[in-house]
């Protein structure tokens, strides 16, 4: 029984896509790849326009957002898919390198979550990562 709990948790966790819209080449790579091993269908943009068009295309589960994008920046991006009839839903989780002081308004303007990016955040395959979809996508599917 508790094998095809499992079981049947792993097969709905495979299905969910996550957008990943981020520019830096290395850190989209390496965050997509821990995501695919968790078991996430992953959609990738390098630039703020690339990402709110996949987001209305493809009506991802959750998107992770860089804030600092080419085109058309994070917080632009955030605002739009938040006022946004068929994108508003998704829950998005901004991803940061410049610290916490803008965590309050993101959250405000409709972030779900708030995740800084460093060096270590990468460490033993992106698991804070991994860890911070898995408690988003938990909190707005229950």
């Amino acid at each position: 029984m508790k094998q095809k709990l499992v079981s049947v948790l792993l097969d709905r966790v495979r299905k969910m896509k996550i957008l990943l819209v981020e520019d830096s080449k290395f850190q989209r790579v390496a965050n997509g790849q821990a995501l695919v091993r968790a078991g996430y269908s992953v959609i990738h943009a390098a630039d703020g326009e690339e990402g709110l068009r996949a987001a209305r295309e493809s009506s991802p589960d959750l998107i992770l957002l860089d804030m600092m994008l080419p085109k058309l920046s994070g917080l632009d991006v955030l605002r739009a898919l938040k006022s946004d009839v068929l994108a508003k839903h998704i829950p998005v989780i901004v991803l940061s390198g410049l610290g916490q002081a803008n965590e309050a308004r993101l959250l405000k303007d409709g972030a779900a979550a708030f995740f800084m990016k460093s060096e270590k955040s990468l460490e033993n395959g992106s698991l804070a990562l991994i860890q911070a979809v898995q408690s988003v996508l938990t909190a707005t599917k229950a």
